[in-house]
């Protein structure tokens, strides 16, 4: 028996099946399989970040995932003596979620997978293991234990760190391990009760310990080298290592514990012609920098838009060489900095635990403020793939400023009003998709007949943003097919963002990536080197 599908996921992780909500949006024929015959319950990561919840907003899932977080969640970095190093609590709305969310992934996984079923073209199949992958010229055909095969037209492995399929490509996977492992432990109803994360590093053994939602608290230990992974099941030992923290351990509710191991290393490749790596299965990184999770998010939003255009017929393959382009970078950056927190927070020689509370103690001000902005986490931003990158105007009428362009990276998501002066976030105002976005203006005015049609093939919004005391005005005279969005006006505001920047218009591609930014003027020019780079057909 062979089954045919436009897209083939392995792995049911929060990969895949985001991945698979994505493409299911767009109508793409999907099968998604797991070699296991139900989805991962052990505990794993904990915290969410505001790009994610906006992907998932996209994926029209958010509300659902909301009520297995806790927003806002703050870090305390203490020492081994409880004394705060420094202070995480980035309370940014500008992608229009809070920056740092607790979350519980088994719950959240699980609301991923019952998503799906709003998605005809989407299949899963539990208890379904790749064995062999042999790609032909216009596909690949999968093997499954057992000899069943199906052919798709393109492969994602969302697999995991141990990826099977990397390993069969031959792709590489450089980076470290880490010399000794951690142990994870989640408990019911939370001795400790407070809502933020604390990390300690504590040099006779460093910990973290973090408040979840519905009264979970996790707890995550480094072993030293000598002791060996089995004490896991060990009672005496989990007692001994939550004696320090708890009142009694004996009597906590312990509901998970397992063993990790922490892995920074990167694919050498995340493309092998019809076969893509996204996920563990492309990246792992320490969980102290909580981006785990996040980055294989970032990876199936960045695929997810490019595989439906292609596989719609609206892009050319070319098309999907970008995501390796856009993602590789970002991600070795984000392994670099989890790698590096790892280090400073886990590393148990007392020289080295005594320098860095040295240098905490002597952070200026400014330094701290940064901390507590999470200014160290690196936000995404393309210098190659689909993305237009153009000159800062030099014309009278604007004001000559050293402002920085923002051609690749996420666009903000305040909140507005959709036409009729309805309040919500500016992503539900616009509609999902490609954008082009005006200010005050009717985008149609500057744009060609040809690329009028172009963007209708691809459903792309065309949006005139104005001030909300003309929403009367704008929407009885708004152009056929134009959204037209309030704007609210105030420091986080699309005005704001307007103002600070030579520009008239800018382009978002459907992940809200800034595809372009330029004068109204030269909007149509600008419009055709983003098709050219995003490989319309």
């Amino acid at each position: 028996m062979s089954t045919t599908t436009d897209v083939l996921i392995i792995g049911s992780g929060p990969v895949g099946l985001t991945l698979a909500n994505l493409l299911g949006q767009q109508g793409v024929g999907v099968l998604l399989v797991e070699q296991n015959d139900e989805l991962i319950d052990y505990p794993r990561a904990v915290g969410v970040d505001d790009e994610a919840l906006r992907a998932m907003q996209t994926a029209a899932i958010v509300d659902k995932v909301l009520p297995h977080t806790i927003p806002d969640q703050k870090i305390f970095m203490v020492n081994g003596d409880r004394e705060i190093l420094s202070e995480i609590n980035p309370t940014t709305r500008e992608f229009g979620w809070p920056r740092r969310n607790g979350f519980v992934q088994p719950l959240v996984d699980r609301v991923l997978l019952e998503g799906l079923d709003r998605f005809p073209s989407v299949q899963v199949r539990f208890g379904a293991e790749v064995v062999d992958l042999d790609e032909e010229t216009d596909s690949v055909v999968a093997t499954l234990a057992g000899g069943e095969t199906l052919r798709a037209r393109y492969v994602v492995a969302a697999e995991g760190g141990a990826s099977p399929t990397r390993k069969r490509l031959g792709i590489s996977f450089e980076g470290e391990t880490r010399p000794s492992d951690g142990i994870v432990i989640d408990v019911a109803n939370d001795p400790i009760g407070t809502p933020h994360a604390v990390f300690g590093g504590d040099p006779t053994r460093s910990y973290a310990t973090i408040g979840l939602p519905h009264g979970i608290r996790r707890w995550e230990f480094t072993l030293h080298e000598h002791e060996d992974p089995s004490v896991v099941d060990d009672d005496a030992f989990i007692f001994e290592l939550l004696a320090p923290h708890v009142p009694d351990p004996a009597a906590l509710d312990i509901i998970r514990r397992r063993v990790y191991r922490h892995h920074a290393r990167v694919a050498g490749r995340f493309r092998d012609g019809r076969i893509f790596l996204a996920g563990d299965a492309a990246h792992v990184m320490p969980v102290v920098g909580g981006q785990g999770w996040n980055s294989g998010i970032r990876d199936a939003f960045n695929l997810g838009w490019k595989l439906a255009a292609v596989v719609n017929g609206r892009a050319t393959d070319a098309l999907l060489d970008t995501y390796e382009v856009e993602r590789m970078g970002h991600v070795a950056q984000m392994v670099a900095v989890s790698l590096s927190m790892a280090k400073e927070m886990t590393d148990h020689d007392p020289v080295a635990a005594a320098e860095r509370d040295r240098i905490a103690a002597n952070r200026t001000p400014e330094e701290r403020e940064a901390q507590r902005r999470q200014a160290f986490k690196p936000q995404p931003k393309f210098d190659e793939g689909v993305v237009v990158h153009t000159p800062l105007p030099t014309f009278k009428t604007v004001p000559a400023r050293d402002v920085p362009r923002l051609a690749g990276t996420i666009f903000p998501q305040p909140q507005a009003t959709d036409r009729d002066g309805v309040r919500m976030l500016l992503d539900d105002a616009t509609g999902q998709g490609w954008r082009v976005l005006t200010w005050n203006n009717d985008p149609t005015a500057f744009l060609s007949a040809e690329h009028l049609a172009t963007l209708e093939r691809l459903d792309a919004r065309l949006v005139q943003v104005v001030p909300e005391a003309q929403l009367p005005w704008a929407r009885e005279n708004a152009a056929a097919g134009v959204t037209v969005v309030g704007d609210l006006g105030g420091d986080d505001s699309l005005q704001a963002w307007f103002d600070a920047r030579p520009v008239g218009a800018v382009i978002l591609r459907p992940d809200h990536v800034i595809a372009a930014e330029c004068l109204t003027q030269e909007l149509d020019d600008v419009l055709a080197r983003v098709f050219s780079a995003a490989s319309i057909a």
